[in-house]
């Protein structure tokens, strides 16, 4: 019973020293667990005379059940202090302030691009949107570009196979859209492209905005007007375009877009280059050919067609110079542009 005694004195000085969990567990395992020391006396019994073996039994089972009474109460109170600690580690002080946040806004292009398609929008166009990777017959047959033209070589285009390709504009989403419908035709095609180019004001890839008209008796003059309208609505009241001649394979004639100087007013700046007019776009009069790889009568019908840079506009609208900007993630940058 001596040996109980010493037992008791080192189970009282153990757990006094407990102060966590892992502290408690380890305690467990030294006494009342299976290799324990408590759980060890038992294994005694056989050095036990047997009369005395009774007693010698209950007494283990006594200590044991001291033992655990012991674990029990210190389990409670770690417990107790380990739910305290966690309401004082979550506890929230109501009168604080609440933290703020700054609303999120668009990126520039993404603002540029849903102003662009709300104007035409309103002129009636319909949005459609087609694959990137496109087939030379799209991209360049059925658009009237001869099998020798240079847009077709790989220093500008970005050749998948012999016939796929990553579209090098968004032009054909016309082919798409005339073989899915018949006129009258008023489609918007915004969408992503791919070209081997790349410096200040040129990407690899980039967004274009093509817009095709096909009706009867669609002329010029409806072009410029549609665009005079965009203009004033992206640049200001006071902005107007003019054409000037030029050449695309998918329209004849075909004309370059200037838009007067929003910044100078016309009259002449660093921006301009001294001439009062900007370049912005490109279109024209869909050529009859292309129609007619279409299916569609170019005696019956006409069409116009344009293709504008997003970044482009974008650029021009903001005042930015470097189009890198738009892909550099920088937050000062962008927290400039609000919707």
């Amino acid at each position: 019973m001596k040996d109980f005694s010493e037992i008791k004195e080192q189970v009282k000085a153990k757990i006094a020293e407990v102060k966590n969990g892992a502290q408690l567990s380890e305690f467990w395992q030294s006494y009342l667990g299976k290799t324990g020391v408590i759980s060890g006396l038992m294994k005694e019994m056989k050095s036990v005379p047997p009369e005395e073996k009774p007693l010698f039994g209950k007494a283990v089972n006594e200590v044991r059940e001291w033992a655990q009474g012991l674990y029990s109460e210190k389990q409670a109170e770690i417990k107790r202090i380990e739910l305290e600690q966690r309401y004082e580690r979550e506890s929230v002080d109501v009168t604080m302030p609440a933290l703020k946040r700054k609303p999120g806004n668009l990126h520039p292009l993404t603002l540029v691009k849903q102003q662009m398609i709300e104007v035409f929008a309103g002129m009636g166009f319909e949005i459609a949107e087609y694959p990137e990777i496109e087939d030379d017959d799209h991209n360049f047959t059925r658009l009237n570009v001869l099998k020798d033209h240079p847009s077709r070589d790989m220093q500008d285009t970005f050749w998948l196979t012999e016939d796929l390709l990553l579209r090098t504009h968004t032009s054909p989403g016309q082919i798409r859209t005339m073989d899915r419908e018949k006129p009258p035709i008023k489609v918007l095609i915004p969408g992503k492209v791919f070209r081997s180019d790349s410096d200040a004001t040129h990407s690899p890839m980039f967004m274009q905005m093509e817009g095709l008209v096909v009706d009867k008796g669609i002329t010029l003059c409806d072009l410029q007007g549609m665009l005079d309208q965009f203009v004033r609505q992206i640049f200001g009241d006071g902005a107007k375009t003019r054409l000037r001649p030029s050449y695309f394979p998918f329209t004849e004639p075909s004309v370059e877009v200037d838009v007067s100087c929003f910044e100078c007013g016309g009259k002449g700046c660093s921006l301009c280059k001294g001439t009062g007019w900007i370049e912005v776009l490109g279109g024209g009069v869909v050529n009859k050919k292309v129609l007619e790889n279409c299916g569609i009568d170019p005696e019956v019908y006409s069409g116009l067609a344009f293709g504008i840079g997003i970044e482009r506009i974008t650029m021009l609208k903001y005042g930015i110079t470097n189009m890198g900007m738009f892909f550099a993630n920088d937050m000062d940058f962008l927290e400039q542009f609000k919707a």
